[in-house]
């Protein structure tokens, strides 16, 4: 029997074809320039010629963990090398919710109108989860992020040790190359970021919030120790008296530590990144360090100590990425975990098998 046809009183009448929604021609041409890589000495040109464009890609480039891409990053790095060491390298650490993104801008503008040039290296955290990072330091600096004398590079800290990523160092040395004469480095704020972020620049500054609740936790934990210079921010308003309070608080808990190796005495200041009061001070207060350690000679001391960690640290990297790459160990891990998870063996039994299978391969 022959099917009834179907019968609708809505009746589309076929139309002129409409034009895709995106340029599928412009699509290709932008992954094929995304695709190529630059030569090294091309990457060279443009960095020494202060192209943020050719800095961006090459900060990508070192970033990456392809092996290609590493190599091509190394010879870079070697080459960028001897134009790099003439900048003032900060650190800046507090809190979440201390204000630090909003401090660095009002910061970095003073720095910027003075005829210097500013690189922010903001450290993102990554999500544990997803493994995703927000990277939204231009959003939060929108007067920093369009003066033509800064530039902000926003990176993933992608599970590196406490938040800071592996290659910060690194871009260090390029953003050095092109011609930035301050480098910030913003960590995240918490676990062990602020150790690795001690060991790469010249200047820790230590951010602190008034009637927080935190003076005495501050106090207590080792942090105080690094730092060369802590700011309590947000001292504006009704929080003033406070911010004064909690100035006197660390001052007071300052002369309890030992003398620092550089011999410089730290102080404890207050500012507001909004009235932007406080903060010519800290500029003045860093460049006084500099000239201090400059003078003695701890910085030039400082950064060779520096140059030897990283050195080791890059072994330790190296090693262990060498190890989980290892196609024995590979073919082993997933057993040996399951019998750690099941307590058929302990975690440390498990952990020298994989190690004395490693090493059996090599010796041989």
């Amino acid at each position: 029997m022959k099917e009834k046809e179907n019968k609708s009183a809505l009746i589309v009448n076929p139309g002129i074809e409409q034009p895709p929604s995106v340029n599928e021609d412009a699509i290709r041409r932008f992954k094929e320039r995304k695709r190529k890589l630059l030569t090294v000495d091309e990457y060279m040109e443009g960095i020494l010629n202060k192209n943020i464009t050719i800095l961006s890609q090459a900060i990508t480039l070192i970033e990456s963990s392809l092996p290609h891409h590493h190599e091509l990053g190394q010879q870079l790095i070697e080459r960028c090398l001897p134009y790099s060491g003439k900048s003032i390298r900060i650190g800046i650490t507090g809190v979440p919710g201390v204000g630090k993104s909003t401090f660095i801008e009002s910061l970095g503008t003073t720095i910027t109108s003075q005829g210097h040039k500013l690189a922010v290296l903001a450290i993102d955290p990554s999500s544990e989860r997803s493994k995703g990072s927000i990277l939204g330091d231009k959003t939060r600096m929108e007067d920093l992020s369009a003066d033509p004398n800064a530039f902000i590079r926003p990176s993933p800290s992608a599970g590196s040790l406490g938040g800071v990523a592996r290659k910060t160092r690194e871009t260090i040395i390029l953003c050095e190359a092109a011609g930035f004469d301050t480098i910030f480095i913003e960590t995240v704020g918490v676990g062990q970021s602020e150790t690795a972020v001690h060991s790469m620049v010249d200047f820790f500054l230590l951010l602190m919030l008034a009637g927080a609740g935190d003076e005495l936790q501050g106090i207590k934990r080792g942090i105080m120790e690094m730092a060369d210079l802590i700011a309590i921010t947000k001292a504006d308003g009704a929080n003033v008296q406070k911010a004064k309070l909690a100035q006197a608080e660390y001052k007071n808990a300052l002369h309890l530590f030992p003398p620092a190796d550089s011999g410089w005495i730290t102080d404890a200041v207050i500012c507001s990144s909004l009235e932007k009061t406080g903060l010519k001070e800290i500029w003045n207060t860093i460049k006084s360090y500099v000239d201090f350690t400059s003078n003695n000679g701890y910085l030039a001391s400082r950064r060779s100590q520096q140059a030897k960690y990283w050195m080791y640290e890059s072994i330790n990297e190296a090693l262990k990425n060498h190890f989980y790459h290892n196609k024995d160990i590979h073919s082993h891990l997933k057993k040996t975990e399951h019998d750690v998870i099941a307590n058929k063996v302990s975690s440390f039994i498990a952990a020298q098998h994989l190690i004395d299978l490693y090493f059996k391969k090599y010796s041989e």
